[in-house]
């Protein structure tokens, strides 16, 4: 009898296992291009290591493009199928002309999500102190750099008359750029703010996203005929998100860290606690995932002040809200 129990369970086993690689072989790979690596993107973090996209039959293989400018390259390229990156880019290439354009098919975050840095600790910081400075603040024509130069802006501030912005160091290079002298001010992602913070090299003094409202910061962005030929992938996708979202909202900051730390293996806990509790604060994530119009009017005004946009377009040419709307209601 235990002779026969044993193959019995041994028979199981084998087939548990072996219907677990055929699920495993089944899977949909999901190649996913990010502009940048920071928790300003943790409910993406927190599907991948809570298993949610896995939960959906997908396997998404992350990498980080270093700027939107290559992120975008990556998608037009089709060596990502999915980009994590401001929307701008997909205005840019709509006014080129190009054929299976990328779309916006989800909005992800909608504040701007840096942090402004001084080597000083300046408790009493208001953005007037910015006059006569020298700030790092990004790329020419990304959103990072046209937001930051839109708040100026409408504080009656103006670039190479007030204050002046060095567009000369690359995105991904800001950091170590003002680390070793260059500029008074740098705008930083989190948790590169907060745990360059509390190791002294310098002092958060402003929240740029909670001074310039909402705005289409980060988008999950792909070519049209990727969205329309896998509309099964897409809400799979953001299924697992929604997943994200909602374990965000019902859970502690810390219990949110402890997820994401292996997404971030040299920052302490505390630091991602501290940066998760920045973002919610400024409310930074966008949960119905669902763009606006109105939004993304406000984006083209923004890229309009930078002198980056030759011609507006029309919301419906650059975005495809129907699975967001399907999933998230």
């Amino acid at each position: 009898m235990k002779k026969i129990i044993i193959l019995i369970m041994a028979t199981i086993f084998a087939t548990l296992s072996f219907a677990g690689c055929g699920k495993k072989d089944d899977m949909k790979t999901v190649e996913l291009n990010e502009v940048t690596h920071s928790v300003f993107y943790c409910p993406l973090y927190v599907a991948i290591e809570n298993g949610y996209f896995a939960e959906e039959n997908l396997k998404v293989n992350l990498t980080n493009g270093g700027g939107a400018d290559k992120s975008m390259t990556a998608v037009l390229s089709k060596t990502a199928d999915i980009g994590l990156m401001g929307p701008e880019t997909v205005i840019y290439v709509h006014n080129q002309g190009k054929t299976d354009a990328p779309k916006v098919f989800a909005q992800l975050t909608q504040k701007d999500g840096s942090f402004l840095v001084s080597r000083n600790d300046e408790p009493d910081f208001k953005w007037e102190d910015l006059r006569g400075k020298e700030i790092l603040a990004g790329r020419k024509g990304g959103v990072p750099a046209m937001t930051f130069e839109y708040v100026l802006n409408e504080l009656d501030m103006e670039n190479n008359v007030d204050f002046t912005l060095n567009f000369d160091v690359q995105f991904n290079l800001m950091t170590s750029a003002f680390v070793g002298g260059t500029a008074d001010y740098c705008t930083v992602f989190e948790p590169t703010a907060s745990e360059y913070e509390k190791n002294g090299t310098w002092h958060i003094v402003a929240s740029v996203g909670e001074q310039s409202g909402e705005v289409p910061y980060t988008s999950f962005i792909a070519l049209e005929s990727f969205i329309k030929n896998n509309p099964d992938t897409i809400k799979s996708f953001l299924k697992a998100l929604k997943k994200a979202y909602e374990f965000i909202e019902s859970n502690s900051e810390l219990k949110v860290a402890e997820a994401i730390v292996k997404q971030f293996p040299s920052t302490s806990i505390s630091s991602l606690e501290t940066s998760i509790k920045s973002y919610k604060r400024i409310d930074a994530w966008k949960t119905n995932m669902q763009a606006t119009e109105a939004s993304f009017t406000r984006l083209q005004n923004i890229m309009e002040n930078a002198g980056e946009l030759d011609q507006r377009v029309d919301f419906s040419d650059i975005v495809i809200n129907k699975y967001a709307k399907e999933i998230f209601g």
